[in-house]
């Protein structure tokens, strides 16, 4: 019934600091910004939408899970980024190594590392 995942987005008060924190500190590609409105990003298989919040309240919700392949270099990156990391879980067979951490306005992301497998 359904087909690939394609786009994931999040409501976001402040449209600059949002798209920084994803291009920047996160390293997706820009794709294209229409105004505090819209802004798309490049992540792999699917799309990041940051959806500008306008004067209402900033909607949060979801995970997005990015895959990575040295999932301790990639924490230190974050963390020489000034982002707080929050839980961290999984290995030695409870499924992939984790680390959870937030956006900006609190949405909660994560990076996944699985095992390779001779």
């Amino acid at each position: 019934m359904v087909g690939k995942a394609d786009l994931v987005y999040f409501f976001v008060s402040d449209m600059d600091r949002a798209v920084a924190f994803y291009r920047d500190v996160l390293e997706l590609e820009l794709g294209y910004r229409s105004g505090e409105e819209w802004a798309q990003l490049g992540a792999g298989s699917i799309q990041v939408g940051l959806h500008g919040a306008g004067s209402g309240p900033v909607r949060t919700g979801g995970t997005l899970a990015f895959t990575v392949a040295d999932l301790d270099a990639a924490k230190a990156k974050l963390v020489s980024r000034g982002v707080e990391v929050g839980h961290e879980g999984g290995g030695e067979g409870l499924g992939p190594r984790f680390v959870e951490f937030n956006d900006p306005d609190g949405n909660v992301l994560a990076l996944f590392e699985y095992e390779e497998h001779a």
